[in-house]
């Protein structure tokens, strides 16, 4: 490469190498240094694992780690099973005019900030709100029941959050199927299930992996919504991280705290892509 050509590529990466840099790469440098120190003066500070035994020798934080990741993995379930028919439908189905309509109505509540959204779910399931007032009314219960701050609320809150994000990658990879390899199995004589899980799951595949590592680390990540739907009981290690920083002013426990929640979110966007068979870089991509 002649040293001109090398000098534009430089200067047309420099922007990405100093967005990488400067947001992300150094961020969590300095988190981790945060998290393997620990205070034995005023302006003293020394090495220090203390932060890591502090979580595994308290419950609380390791439940709430475990709990977190277990409702994020099945938030993550439920956004695919719901949000795979619909994009079988807007992909092979829908045409013209009836299908800008639906991605249009798909993309039309995120016009709206997260919060304006988690707090209409607030308006609709608190125990003053629509829903418990129409159950009541229609004689389905004997008093206005109060259906937020319980697990299936945060679960309802994540799922319509992170929906979005699971459709348009499926939608990706639908859309390339050959309508002609699925005909082709039927007169063959295949199954639904056999074409289902051969054909269309096995195409479709990159644009799994690639809506469940977005939906997985978005409801992993996520604060607002269990806060907000979960209130005191939500047990959501976000919650943690921030209670660390902003009311204990605590930021190595804070720091070791979110290094866990980084590593964690890692390692199982590692395991769903091995499991998937896909490859990192494609399902960049795909994203």
């Amino acid at each position: 490469m002649r040293p001109a050509n090398r000098l534009l590529l430089w200067l047309l990466l420099a922007p990405a190498v100093l967005w990488l840099g400067l947001l992300i790469v150094l961020p969590h440098l300095e988190i981790l240094m945060l998290s393997l120190r620990q205070r034995v003066a005023p302006h003293e500070y020394a090495f220090s694992l203390q932060q890591y035994a502090t979580f595994f020798d308290e419950p609380l934080y390791w439940h709430t780690f475990a709990r977190t990741a277990l409702i994020s993995l099945l938030a993550t379930l439920l956004t695919l099973l719901l949000a795979f028919p619909v994009a079988w439908h807007i992909a092979k189905v829908a045409r013209g005019r009836s299908k800008a309509l639906m991605l249009a109505l798909l993309l039309l509540p995120f016009w709206a900030s997260e919060m304006v959204r988690t707090l209409g779910w607030v308006i609709l399931l608190r125990g003053s709100g629509v829903i418990p007032q129409w159950l009541f009314h229609l004689g389905l219960t004997a008093e206005p029941v109060e259906l937020l701050y319980n697990d299936a609320s945060i679960l309802l809150g994540l799922v319509y959050s992170s929906l979005l994000f699971m459709l348009i990658p499926l939608v990706n990879a639908l859309e390339t199927l050959d309508d002609s390899l699925v005909e082709a199995a039927y007169d063959l004589g295949g199954s639904r299930v056999n074409i289902l899980r051969q054909i269309i799951l096995s195409h479709a595949a990159p644009g799994i992996a690639a809506g469940s590592v977005m939906v997985f680390m978005l409801t992993l990540g996520n604060y607002l919504t269990p806060v907000l739907l979960g209130g005191k009981n939500s047990m959501w290690f976000t919650e943690q991280i921030y209670t660390q920083f902003i009311t204990r002013f605590n930021w190595e426990q804070g720091a070791a705290f979110a290094l866990l929640l980084l590593v964690l979110s890692t390692l199982m966007v590692w395991v769903g892509l091995k499991l998937t068979g896909q490859g990192f870089g494609e399902t960049l991509r795909r994203t």
